[in-house]
């Protein structure tokens, strides 16, 4: 199965992943999302494109179960990989700075 990979410009480290047909020609105005739900489309915001993907079974992905990608696209046509959580507490007190600098 041949997908194609695009970063979100409203939230880092958001990736959609889409179905691509490697035989079919894709036109400059053509829409990457364009099979993907107006209220995903909305959070996602603009789509550049990041890479292209075979994905198969004993292929590794680095955040996501290929498996579970590979029925993603095959039953919705695209799977939306949200960024990772706990890197970052927004709760956390800022640092007061350099001491003794």
């Amino acid at each position: 199965m041949h997908c194609d990979i695009y970063r979100s410009s409203k939230k880092d480290e958001m990736y959609i992943y889409v179905t691509s047909n490697m035989n079919e020609t894709k036109s400059e105005d053509s829409d990457p999302l364009e099979n993907v739900p107006d209220a995903v489309r909305q959070a996602f915001g603009r789509a550049t494109f990041v890479m292209h993907l075979e994905l198969h079974e004993g292929r590794k992905l680095a955040r996501a179960n290929v498996l579970h990608v590979i029925d993603s696209l095959e039953t919705k046509g695209f799977f939306l990989q949200m960024p990772p959580e706990g890197l970052i507490n927004p709760n956390a007190v800022a640092p007061e700075g350099l001491r003794g600098a």
